[in-house]
């Protein structure tokens, strides 16, 4: 019987490189910052307006 941690196969599918490693960090960090930045602009924009943004005429 073979054992997983006796299974010493190449992994199946893609496989990157360090530098496609390091462009696709890179690349989630700018994403989650931009996420913040707006994250963080609908917040001010929420408390600017202030409680007048529910009163809206019928």
């Amino acid at each position: 019987m073979i054992t997983a941690m006796a299974d010493k196969r190449e992994p199946e599918g893609i496989v990157l490189t360090e530098a496609q490693r390091k462009s696709r960090r890179q690349r989630s960090v700018a994403i989650a910052l931009a996420l913040g930045v707006l994250v963080v602009l609908f917040f001010a924009v929420t408390l600017v307006k202030g409680p007048a943004v529910l009163v809206r005429p019928m």
